[in-house]
C-alpha cells in the first residue's frame, strides 16, 4: 500500500517553538546547490580525468588525509558530540570538532545539528527532513524517496528551527563564531590542498590536481557517503535492534563511514559513543574517542552497556 507523508503541523503549541522557521534565502539555496553540484560534477569527471595521467600520490596522500579530517569532524563532531551528547569534550578540542566538521561542507554546524536532531525526533514519520519512505513504498514511490533522502531534500526552501532542536549550540558563544565563519572555512577547505599541493610539489599542475583531487574529488566523495547514510541506511541492510523506524546497518560503507552505517545500532542506542557494537564492526569515530578518552580530552564517554542493547535485540537475534 501507497503512503505518502502528510506535511506537518509546525504551528507551536503554547510556549513550544515551531518546528520550521521560514525559509532559506534564495542566496542560500543557490550556494546549497552550487556545493552539492560542483564537487559532484569533479567526481563523475574523475575516472575519465585520472585514466593515466593527472593523479598522483601527492593528491591521493592529501585527498585522503582531509577526507578523514573532515569526515571525523562531522562522525564525531557533529553527529555524535553535538547532536547526541555523547560525551563531554574539553573547550579546545570542542572548538576543533566544530571546525573540521565545516570544513566538509555540509553546512554551518548549528543548521547541521537541528536538522540531525529533527531527523531523530520524527525518523521514517511526518517531520523527518530526509526520510526515503516519505513518498510511500512503490517501486516508483522508493525510487523517488531515494533520491529526497539522499540529496533532494537539501534543494528544498524549509529551515529547520534551531531555536526549538538546538538552543544549547545557539547559547555557545564559541559554536557562534564557528557557524559564521563557515564561508570562511569552506575556502579554507578548497583551498588548503591546493596550496599544499604546490608547495610540495614545486609546480602550479601540482596546484591544479591537488585541487581537483583533494579538494572537489574528496568533498563529493564524502558528501555522499553521508547522505548514503540518510538514503541507503534506511532502505536496506540489517536490523538486529528494535527501532522506531526503518534504520539499518549497511557494513559495506563501515570504513568510509568511519563507522555511521551501522545505523540500526545508532538509532537504537543514539547517545551511545560507538555505533559498532558487535564484535567486527569496524568504527573508527569510536576508537577516536576511545584515544581522545585516553588522552583526557574528553570525559563522560556514553560507551554501549551490553545490557541495555541486549533488551532492544530484535527476536531471533
Amino acid at each position: 500500500m501507497t503512503r505518502t507523508l502528510e506535511r506537518p503541523d509546525t504551528r507551536p503549541r503554547g510556549d513550544a517553538e515551531p518546528m520550521l522557521s521560514g525559509e532559506k534565502s534564495g542566496t542560500e539555496t543557490f550556494l546549497v546547490k552550487l556545493f552539492a553540484i560542483v564537487p559532484l560534477l569533479a567526481l563523475i569527471a574523475a575516472v575519465p580525468f585520472a585514466w593515466g595521467w593527472g593523479l598522483g600520490w601527492v593528491d591521493i596522500g592529501l585527498a585522503v588525509s582531509f577526507y578523514f579530517l573532515t569526515g571525523l569532524g562531522v562522525t564525531i563532531g557533529f553527529h555524535r558530540y553535538f547532536t547526541h551528547g555523547a560525551f563531554k569534550a574539553k573547550r579546545g578540542l570542542r572548538i576543533a570538532l566544530a571546525v573540521a566538521g565545516s570544513m566538509a561542507m555540509q553546512g554551518p554546524v548549528i543548521g547541521w545539528v537541528a536538522d540531525h536532531r529533527r531527523h531523530h525526533a520524527y525518523a521514517d514519520r511526518d517531520g523527518d527532513p530526509h526520510s526515503p519512505w516519505r513518498f510511500g513504498t512503490t517501486p516508483a514511490a522508493l525510487a523517488k524517496g531515494f533520491w529526497f533522502a539522499h540529496m533532494g531534500w537539501l534543494f528544498q526552501r524549509e529551515q529547520t528551527n534551531a531555536k526549538r532542536f538546538a538552543p544549547d549550540l545557539l547559547a555557545d558563544t564559541d559554536i557562534q563564531r564557528v557557524n559564521r565563519l563557515f564561508p570562511v572555512l569552506s575556502a579554507l577547505t578548497l583551498l588548503a590542498p591546493a596550496v599544499l599541493g604546490g608547495l610540495i610539489t614545486m609546480s602550479w599542475w601540482g596546484a591544479l590536481t591537488a585541487f581537483f583531487w583533494a579538494s572537489l574529488v574528496r568533498v563529493a566523495a564524502l558528501h555522499h557517503v553521508t547522505w548514503s547514510v540518510n538514503s541507503l541506511c534506511h532502505m536496506i541492510g540489517d536490523r538486529p535492534y528494535a527501532a522506531r523506524d526503518k534504520s539499518a546497518n549497511f557494513w559495506p560503507l563501515a570504513i568510509a563511514s568511519m563507522g555511521e552505517s551501522w545505523h540500526n545500532s545508532h538509532h537504537a542506542d543514539p547517545t551511545g559513543a560507538r555505533h559498532g557494537v558487535r564484535r567486527g564492526q569496524l568504527d573508527m569515530s569510536a576508537r577516536l574517542i576511545w584515544l581522545f578518552e585516553k588522552l583526557g580530552w574528553v570525559s563522560q564517554v556514553r560507551w554501549p552497556k551490553p545490557q541495555r542493547l541486549a533488551r532492544k535485540l530484535n527476536p531471533g537475534r
